[in-house]
């Protein structure tokens, strides 16, 4: 795959198309073989290939940064992790994989409410769905969920007196992050890892000519 010619949009929406329970990379391989970019070409193509490749190790890797920041801080934690989970649901697989999981435990003690918590029906039209399939979470769109744990999240940050301390702390985990995805030399290993797993957003433009 030609990184190089993979936009910035297209590797947000593989990001949040991309199924995130796969395990991180081993330390032996993410912490191995650095080298300096011969160019801005070969810079770019880096960059965006480990960032896709190695995006549950940096998930981590921000996660204990922004921890080791908050440690005096348990209401800034809670609103850290509600910021998370907003940001989490914007992903389509994390999304749907959390509303099933809840329906099936509703289910356990209310099959009723848990029966008003599945998604509407998307009617079928010569075997196509009439539009865009949209995520619904416990029944409801996606986006009154982001709303909601956004919000909550903004008031716990302004409580806490936090938000300063988040911005270092975030800014700091994502100087790391670029900075490892610039240095670490994509190895062939993840060069086939990444073709084998489908770039979707990529291979969907291609399949639309």
């Amino acid at each position: 795959m030609d990184w190089g010619n993979v936009t910035a949009e297209d590797l947000i929406d593989a990001l949040r198309e991309v199924d995130w329970s796969s395990p991180p990379r081993p330390l032996s391989e993410f912490f191995s073989r650095f080298t300096i970019p011969r160019s801005f070409v070969k810079w770019n193509s880096r960059i965006k290939c480990n960032l896709y490749y190695y995006r549950t190790n940096y998930f981590i890797l921000i996660v204990v940064i922004l921890g080791l920041g908050f440690l005096r801080r348990p209401l800034a934690i809670l609103a850290a992790i509600l910021t998370a989970l907003s940001v989490a649901f914007l992903n389509d697989s994390f999304a749907s994989s959390f509303s099933e999981k809840v329906t099936r435990t509703v289910r356990q003690f209310s099959p009723h409410l848990a029966a008003k918590m599945r998604p509407p029906f998307t009617p079928v039209i010569r075997g196509r769905p009439s539009a865009k399939r949209a995520i619904y979470i416990c029944g409801r769109p996606r986006w009154v969920f982001v709303f909601i744990f956004s919000s909550v999240s903004f008031i716990l940050w302004y409580v806490s007196c936090g938000l300063l301390t988040v911005l270092w702390a975030l800014a700091i985990a994502l100087l790391a992050t670029v900075l490892h995805a610039s240095f670490r030399t994509p190895n062939l290993k993840a060069r086939l890892n990444t073709f084998r797993e489908e770039f979707r957003a990529v291979w969907r433009n291609y399949s639309e000519l």
